[in-house]
């Protein structure tokens, strides 16, 4: 559906040559060079532009690429890169560790989403040699750009079947096990809220699940809010609002983009994805606000909001992931705007009950530039959650602290006993910055999986 990564990425050993100079070393490194090279820089104004594009002195054809760089952990260095340089294949220069991180971030640069537009295809390419390394950046970038598909795909094309095949095509590419629950079958199956929430839509509710590994490994289970598209329910959004929410199956995306990353690393565990999948939809036999469901758990919910609904799907689905007892729980949800009032649309804020994980995953995201910040399970908000007719309601009484309330709710259907972690996510880049166009995003799954790749990878 996008443009392809495989047109900006090729596994071969040469290229024109593509170096980072640090800016605090520059009139030192510079001074080192040959007289054309230094000539060439200072009338192409390299220290203010940033990028130089070097001809041989006999040819005049392109003979290496300059640009420079603020420091050495700069992930985004070669993020607009894609899109500047001119037509050709470019090898950047430096250890394996620096190429990994600048080669990212430039591929990530050049993604498109095309399906629905005819955009130009030719684009500045790189050229890594080594097949490990290779491998590395083609499988991080594919889940990448899964997840940005996924979002950026117009909710008329991308509804709870759609996803449905989505998840068994990766089984198959996996060799994993999907299995999934359509319509009455998830009364039959006791997941409530999945089809009470869904029930409205003529796309029938799923729930969605992939399996994968070795019986004998452990065994991590992801969870993904698919809310295909979201109008409020009877609790209807303003326009405004509804526009963009084809992003609110975020979650799902994002645990489906990060399957396909563990299962094409082959990591050594033992992984279970379960996405409820649904449209939240206005109808005759939509639920109301102050309806009265029985959960999957046997908790009783009293609905004080239809536009709620995240949570009221990702429930039924926790409780589900609770059966294998597994070691950790992962959910991502596009679940609250307050978490966007806490901490912007580009840093996404997660919770969890293990204080040894959520540093993990904090200390992962830094090493590889995808940061992420963690927010309290403060219980003293939980009696925000109190209904005077069932055991809980759905949201809070207050508008403050709505991203501790909502995971508050998720954790009544997590067991103590079981690690678990709840990211609240926007899926979204509402600004162009390098590596990181406007549209679908994927936020927060390369620090989780560098976070399992150092915990299992042993």
């Amino acid at each position: 559906m996008s443009f392809l990564m495989s047109a900006l990425l090729r596994h071969t050993s040469s290229g024109i040559p593509l170096s980072f100079i640090l800016k605090n070393e520059l009139t030192d490194w510079q001074s080192q060079q040959p007289a054309f090279i230094q000539t060439w820089l200072t009338n192409s104004g390299f220290e203010k532009q940033g990028l130089a594009l070097v001809p041989d002195a006999q040819t005049g054809e392109l003979s290496h690429v300059y640009c420079l760089l603020q420091s050495k952990e700069d992930f985004w260095a070669a993020g607009e890169l894609a899109n500047k340089l001119p037509l050709g294949t470019y090898q950047i220069q430096g250890d394996d560790a620096f190429i990994e991180q600048v080669a990212l971030g430039f591929v990530l640069g050049g993604y498109e989403f095309s399906e629905y537009k005819e955009k130009p295809t030719a684009k500045a390419q790189l050229a890594i040699a080594d097949d490990a390394l290779y491998q590395r950046i083609k499988q991080q970038a594919d889940a990448i750009y899964l997840a940005r598909d996924l979002v950026n795909t117009p909710a008329v094309d991308m509804m709870p079947q759609h996803l449905s095949q989505v998840m068994e095509d990766l089984a198959n590419n996996y060799n994993g096990e999907f299995t999934q629950w359509i319509g009455d079958e998830l009364l039959e199956q006791n997941y409530p809220t999945i089809h009470m929430v869904g029930r409205a839509s003529e796309n029938k509710p799923r729930l969605l699940d992939l399996k994968w590994g070795a019986k004998d490994a452990p065994l991590i289970t992801l969870v993904g809010k698919g809310v295909c598209f979201d109008s409020g329910g009877l609790d209807l959004k303003p326009s405004s609002g509804m526009r963009n929410m084809k992003k609110d199956m975020g979650g799902a995306a994002h645990v489906i983009a990060l399957a396909q990353l563990i299962m094409a690393a082959n990591l050594p565990i033992r992984l279970r994805v379960l996405v409820p999948a649904v449209e939240n939809a206005v109808s005759r036999n939509a639920f109301r606000p102050g309806d009265v469901i029985k959960t999957r758990k046997g908790i009783m919910v009293e609905i004080d909001n239809t536009d709620a609904e995240g949570r009221l799907v990702l429930c039924d689905a926790l409780s589900e992931a609770q059966n294998d007892n597994p070691e950790l729980i992962i959910d991502f949800a596009t679940l609250t705007g307050a978490c966007r009032v806490a901490l912007g649309t580009e840093l996404p804020g997660f919770f969890s009950t293990e204080r040894d994980v959520a540093n993990g995953i904090i200390d992962a995201g830094m090493g590889v530039s995808d940061p992420v910040w963690q927010l309290p399970l403060f219980d003293q908000y939980k009696s925000f959650l109190k209904s005077d007719v069932a055991d809980m309601a759905n949201c809070a009484s207050t508008p403050f602290g709505g991203a501790i309330t909502a995971a508050l709710y998720l954790k009544e259907f997590v067991e103590p006993t079981t690690p678990w972690v709840h990211f609240d996510v926007m899926a979204w880049n509402l600004r162009a910055l390098p590596g990181r166009p406007t549209g679908g995003e994927a936020l927060g799954i390369r620090a989780v999986f560098n976070y399992l790749q150092s915990r299992f990878n042993k």
